[in-house]
């Protein structure tokens, strides 16, 4: 087994030496805080992403709620393919603002536009409010970038981490069955795909490298608190056709959702669908977000994304 990767064993130790000195003094973690902490995290860890020639904002109408969306075009003169992004934040933080600066990378690295999508959050929207916006956002795409005057390609790839990239998972295999739903590809970083916390790497993973099991466990009481089948909900234990979209899907190694993610590439495999799976052995979960750590590591996997998504 690899080892952890020295500057991020390095943050990690400030980390939980920062966190422990909180909980002992009464620190209790709530929807608020955990926003905030995950908006700081990317602050002072990911640098602003490249200036792009066209980056506006839409709203997705039609829905229980209407959906606020980014738009980043790297060629606005050009027709490109499009991303739809579903940032992470276990459900309950991350937003569009937040992740602007991985979605700049995005674009710039893929040539690819990026429509990044405000889902609603829980415990203020339980599941599945979440999986209605952005389903909302797949139905409405097209007309959406032609009321925004965006010249582009009839071409999708649906993507997103860790809570987003469930988010994705899901809606591909309701594309499966459902044409306004279907992508051409699928992008899967880091992914969250099995609500029942029943994968080894919970426990072999789950203190000390960030993401921790028992955050992950509060998460999902939110996201499911109005109830909903885990079983059912869970992208791991849904069902597989072999007209899945070709997915690309990346894990890491001391990350506690490592196990599900590799299940889930041998799941598609399994099935007949086209799969690169790809893990980066010594680092955590949510690395694209600690860029000042791991630069290396992150323009890789940008430059990986972009050439399963160029094909």
């Amino acid at each position: 087994m690899a080892e952890l990767d020295p500057a991020v064993a390095a943050w990690l130790q400030k980390v939980n030496a920062a966190q422990a000195e909180r909980l002992a003094a009464g620190w209790v973690a709530t929807p608020i805080g955990v926003r905030e902490a995950l908006a700081g995290l990317i602050a002072a860890m990911l640098p602003a992403g490249p200036a792009l020639p066209w980056v506006n904002e839409a709203l997705v109408e039609g829905g229980d709620s209407p959906v606020p969306l980014r738009i980043y075009h790297p060629a606005p003169d050009e027709a490109r393919p499009v991303i739809v992004f579903c940032h992470g934040g276990g459900h309950m933080a991350g937003s569009v603002s937040s992740y602007d600066p991985l979605c700049r990378r995005l674009a710039a690295s893929s040539g690819h536009i990026v429509v990044a999508v405000e889902y609603r959050l829980a415990p203020e929207n339980p599941y599945p409010a979440a999986l209605e916006d952005v389903a909302q956002v797949l139905r409405q795409l097209w007309q959406t970038l032609d009321g925004a005057a965006v010249r582009y390609r009839r071409e999708r790839t649906l993507a997103g981490d860790s809570g987003g990239a469930a988010l994705a998972a899901t809606l591909a295999q309701r594309g499966q069955h459902d044409p306004a739903l279907a992508c051409e590809r699928l992008v899967l970083i880091y992914p969250s795909v099995d609500y029942t916390l029943a994968q080894p790497s919970l426990q072999r993973n789950g203190k000390g490298y960030l993401l921790e099991r028992e955050r992950i466990g509060w998460y999902f009481a939110h996201y499911f608190r109005r109830g909903g089948d885990r079983v059912a909900a869970s992208p791991l234990l849904g069902e597989v056709a072999a007209n899945h979209p070709p997915t690309l899907l990346i894990t890491a190694g001391f990350d506690p959702l490592l196990d599900e993610g590799a299940a889930y590439a041998q799941k598609l495999a399994a099935a007949g669908v086209a799969v690169e799976y790809h893990c980066e052995p010594a680092q955590i979960h949510a690395f694209l977000l600690l860029e000042a750590l791991v630069p290396e590591v992150c323009a890789a996997s940008y430059r990986r994304i972009a050439a399963f998504v160029g094909r």
